[in-house]
């Protein structure tokens, strides 16, 4: 089971919540866009981009405002129902990172000129799952695209083991961030972004 799930199991409410919490900051008008502006330094303007374990669509709504062409999956129906209601341009579609089923990224239109996956999505997976999901993450983009992850490094998923499993994958390592706003990491961050590139 992996810990989303196990998640979800204590809390049934626990999506709708997260939903509800989401939509209560950006109507406070707090700034939700850093992984979108990441994104869209690292690829030109209407650039395909996966959102992998796009949630209730946040990073995919910011990412279309910024002049990009996002698709988003996730596992959960209650955060794509809400992506759905949100987001209704953008295309949003059920999937398990760490076991996706065949044709659905291709059905998506991979290859695809980025890929981003945040907001804990890989420490969320089963032992194991991350370095099958970087793996179909790869085949998803076309040579010369771009990965960006963040995930906070004290959720189960070591920072060491993240990158073994991209640079498994054939990811090539570009630059490890600290923050989405592309601070220096020291021995204290407990946070990575990573950045990658599918080199030919």
């Amino acid at each position: 089971m992996t810990s989303w799930a196990r998640t979800i199991a204590d809390d049934p409410n626990h999506s709708t919540w997260y939903v509800e919490r989401m939509r209560g900051l950006a109507a406070d008008g707090e700034d939700l866009a850093g992984e979108a502006r990441f994104v869209a330094a690292l690829v030109g303007p209407g650039s395909r981009v996966l959102d992998a374990g796009c949630g209730p669509g946040r990073v995919s709504g910011a990412m279309e405002a910024l002049g990009l062409s996002p698709v988003g999956v996730d596992l959960d129906p209650v955060l794509l129902d809400a992506a759905r209601e949100d987001w209704p341009d953008i295309r949003f579609e059920q999937g398990d990172l760490g076991a996706l089923p065949s044709g659905l990224l291709e059905s998506l239109g991979a290859p695809f000129d980025a890929v981003v996956c945040a907001g804990n999505v890989l420490p969320f997976m089963e032992d194991g799952a991350q370095a099958r999901a970087l793996a179909a993450l790869f085949g998803a983009v076309r040579d010369g695209g771009r990965l960006a992850v963040g995930f906070g490094t004290n959720r189960g998923y070591a920072l060491e083991q993240f990158v073994a499993d991209a640079e498994g994958a054939g990811w090539r390592r570009d630059a490890l961030f600290a923050t989405w706003e592309m601070h220096a990491r020291d021995d204290e961050s407990d946070f990575v972004v990573g950045v990658f590139t599918r080199a030919s």
